[in-house]
């Protein structure tokens, strides 16, 4: 197994496991059963919860969303740069998969709703992560203290599950991984692959990479699936540092080297 010094940066909590699929193999771990920050991790919670309800019939995929004002949260995304009112479901998913877009998390928050959310990582058999609230700044007092909270060893388990097809019928479990395919950010893990961060839901030097990231401040998290044709490793690593201070450029090697572990191992 790496040995990986994810302790090696005073101020700053690592989470991280990495193994593969198919045999369990451990490439590397570090804290993976602490409860961290995740930023916007908790949102594959979200999009799984809304495959799960269209599987149910509650929720159609092609029904169509108005997008309201009080809903409009900048930065990440890009549906607050577009015209466009409305939209279905299924691209609401696919625009929260792809750049992690705020404004359509609300949205589709208020259709799928939280308790739902909250219902199925319950039945997912997962204790200490969660999406916990909507996007909204600055956060008031009685709202939840964070957006979402994960550990390693249970977002790396729900990644290692999709890749199984464990949930559904193999072209719904599809439907999950191209939205998260479609993710434009392989800014941490991923950018040991060196991807083509626009299009990689595809072979690229026999890489294979699906993910979904969370950044604020005080928060890098980083979870996903990395394949070759014949091997597949299911990871997670999460970054934690204190308010007011500035750990982005320490921590981002880091990442990067975990994803050379894991490229290493494959």
């Amino acid at each position: 197994m790496s040995e990986l010094k994810f302790d090696g940066l005073p101020g700053v909590r690592f989470g991280a496991l990495a193994f593969d699929v198919d045999s369990g193999e451990r490439v590397f771990a570090h804290n993976e059963n602490d409860e961290l920050d995740t930023a916007s991790m908790g949102k594959v919670f979200l999009l799984h919860t809304a495959l799960q309800m269209s599987k149910d019939g509650t929720v159609d995929l092609e029904e169509r969303l108005h997008r309201r004002p009080s809903e409009r949260v900048d930065e990440s995304g890009i549906w607050y740069l577009m015209e466009q009112d409305d939209l279905s479901i299924f691209d609401v998913a696919l625009l929260i998969g792809a750049f992690s877009d705020n404004f359509a998390t609300n949205v589709l928050i208020r259709r799928v709703g939280l308790e739902n959310v909250a219902d199925q990582v319950e039945t997912l058999g997962y204790r200490n992560s969660g999406l916990h609230d909507f996007l909204r700044w600055p956060r008031p007092a009685k709202a939840p203290r964070t957006l979402s909270t994960g550990t390693a060893a249970e977002l790396s388990d729900f990644m290692a599950r999709h890749a199984k097809d464990e949930f559904w019928d193999e072209s719904t479990n599809e439907v999950f991984r191209r939205w998260l395919g479609a993710g434009a950010d392989t800014s941490m893990v991923a950018s040991a692959f060196d991807l083509d961060p626009l299009a990689h839901y595809n072979y690229q030097r026999d890489v294979w990479v699906w993910n979904k990231t969370g950044t604020n401040g005080t928060i890098r998290a980083d979870a996903g699936i990395v394949m070759t044709p014949t091997r597949r490793v299911a990871y997670a690593v999460f970054a934690n540092w204190e308010p007011g201070t500035d750990r982005v450029v320490d921590v981002m090697p880091i990442m990067r080297q975990a994803g050379d572990a894991i490229h290493r191992f494959l």
